[in-house]
């Protein structure tokens, strides 16, 4: 039986008065949520999932939603048993609306929780809480509470394994190699620009540069062909706003095509 949300959402700032929503007027009419309990895998780990579902022409946010998103922060301090969460995002679209690019979903959010337990075989009880956004016409930080327990063996959610298969492919899946990233030092951080063969990409593609630590601050990544390579550029800066040390293994290239998503981790040098 699913395990339904306790969610307590607030309107905390608009982006912009001049436009007015036109769906509702409360927040509980823009976002219902739940829990998937999903299974216990072979490894040990629960697979679950938190399923958000929109109103019509409302969206969310994905990882790295793009430079006016909102991107979404959990905290799993309540939860007991619980070792370690690993969020298996399924590919987003990109939106480019008003000369705007973010990056998201519309109308649902099926959203696989891989959970640790700390004690193997004991229940996990789940209790967390999520800042993300959600936009029509207008753009609303959100805040949702919610809990769950898992316990048992479970079984098998064909909503959470269609999420899982909508995943983007790994580098090795796609079969590409030879992605590079140049690191070079701004004012304010450092700029990467990424060096990724485009024969194995095929379509107009978006990129998008992550640095692996939520504290620094990412640009809106550009892209351009250069023959058959595909360029991609962002600049990262900390919150000190000066040069800074990166390391290569935490940073992550997001290919995002038509119909098709490639995920690329680490970054060596030219």
């Amino acid at each position: 039986m699913k395990a339904l949300l306790a969610v307590a959402l607030a309107f905390v700032a608009l982006f912009s008065p001049a436009h007015a929503g036109t769906f509702g007027a409360t927040p509980g009419e823009v976002v219902r949520a739940e829990v998937l309990p999903g299974w216990t895998t072979k490894r040990g780990t629960r697979m679950a999932a938190l399923r958000l579902t929109l109103a019509p022409g409302w969206k969310t946010y994905w990882r790295a939603p793009g430079e006016t998103g909102i991107p979404p922060s959990f905290d799993w301090g309540a939860s007991r048993n619980l070792a370690r969460v690993t969020l298996h995002w399924p590919s987003p679209r990109v939106f480019d609306e008003g000369g705007v690019r973010t990056i998201g979903y519309k109308r649902e959010l099926v959203l696989p929780i891989e959970i640790t337990p700390a004690k193997p075989g004991a229940p996990v009880e789940l209790a967390a809480n999520v800042e993300l956004g959600v936009c029509e016409h207008i753009c609303v930080p959100a805040s949702l509470a919610f809990s769950a327990t898992l316990s048992g063996a479970g079984r098998p959610d064909p909503a959470i394994e269609a999420a899982l298969s909508a995943r983007p492919l790994s580098a090795r899946e796609a079969g590409l190699s030879g992605v590079t990233c140049a690191v070079d030092p701004i004012s304010d951080g450092v700029r990467v620009t990424a060096r990724i063969p485009s024969q194995r990409i095929g379509g107009r593609t978006v990129a998008v540069i992550e640095p692996g630590n939520p504290r620094i601050w990412a640009s809106e990544t550009e892209t351009r062909q250069e023959g058959r390579t595909l360029l991609a550029s962002a600049d990262l800066v900390p919150p000190t706003g000066q040069a800074m040390a990166l390391s290569r293994k935490t940073l992550r290239v997001t290919l995002l095509g038509e119909g098709r998503a490639i995920d690329i981790q680490g970054c060596p040098s030219p």
